[in-house]
């Protein structure tokens, strides 16, 4: 089989340059032929080069919302090039690369080795820890028996306490909910760090009105989850989050588009289960649509 790890090493020799001189895409191709000659040897797979190289720069600006989401304390354009290259490679393989041909480990593998051969003395530990995040946020395909050890060092990790809003509203009759779309291609609900807020309650309010401009009223506390994500900075953290039903006036929601989110829509209950949720939403947003559908009931029954 042919070396696909020098063969990514050119394709970011090639990303590099066309990166940082600013050059058109029809270059591209020149800059593969030339990096491949200098940097090359003859089993290089010229078609994996290739297939990755045009892959990346379609994908570019995908790729570039999922790193923003992942890292949301580097902007990509105060990313070292070599970094923000590597990045776009790895993520790439992650998200589209056929799984059979280069399993989600292998990709982030791959990447943190060419950040310790390219990079600087951090870049390593930077790209693990953005493709690590994008990696739990796909449910971590491919985990092995790594959960047990998880578990046990769980406690001891730094807490991030965020809160969550279950935006409802009423509407000609019906009950609609306000959810959120991300560049990962799931439908979720809003939420952010809360802090700094006086209570829960305060920062989900907070929250609603920074992310979907929506001025809403907390109500019920409908479930709490936590999980351990990865920082690009701080490594492992265990994120606590609370989630609260809160009602709003059925106005049209204004999206802040940052994090890697881009998208955001009211759906009626009944079309609500049919979306694409992480798994780890699916079980608040039907507690969620189970309460609304008992006040429903309720009030059925008060005017009968």
């Amino acid at each position: 089989m042919a070396n696909r790890h020098l063969a990514r090493s050119v394709v970011l020799q090639t990303l590099f340059e066309w990166d940082t001189s600013h050059a058109d895409e029809s270059t591209v191709p020149e800059m593969l032929v030339r990096n491949v000659e200098e940097f090359g040897g003859e089993d290089t797979d010229k078609v994996f080069m290739e297939t990755l190289l045009t892959g990346v720069i379609a994908k570019r600006a995908d790729l570039d919302l999922v790193i923003e989401k992942a890292a949301p304390d580097w902007p990509i354009d105060k990313i070292a090039p070599v970094d923000r290259n590597i990045l776009r490679i790895g993520l790439f393989e992650l998200l589209f690369a056929d799984r059979t041909q280069v399993p989600a480990k292998v990709a982030i593998n791959e990447a943190i080795e060419l950040a310790k051969v390219f990079g600087g003395e951090s870049s390593g530990r930077f790209v693990n820890g953005v493709l690590g995040a994008v990696y739990k946020e796909m449910g971590e395909p491919g985990k092995d028996e790594t959960g047990k050890k998880e578990k046990v060092k769980r406690e001891n990790l730094p807490l991030e306490k965020l809160g969550g809003g279950i935006i409802y509203a009423e509407h000609e009759g019906q009950y609609y909910l306000a959810l959120v779309h991300d560049v990962f291609g799931r439908w979720t609900l809003s939420k952010g760090h809360i802090e700094t807020d006086p209570s829960p309650e305060e920062g989900v309010k907070r929250v609603v009105k920074e992310e979907l401009d929506v001025e809403g009223t907390v109500e019920d506390m409908v479930g709490e989850n936590e999980y351990i994500a990865s920082h690009p900075e701080k490594g492992k953290v265990r994120k606590h989050v609370y989630f609260y039903l809160v009602k709003a006036p059925f106005e049209t929601l204004t999206l802040k588009k940052s994090g890697g989110l881009d998208d955001a829509k009211w759906f009626r209950l009944q079309d609500i289960l049919d979306l694409n949720f992480y798994d780890d939403m699916l079980p608040i947003v039907t507690a969620a649509v189970q309460k609304l559908l008992d006040r429903s009931s309720a009030k059925k029954k008060v005017r009968a």
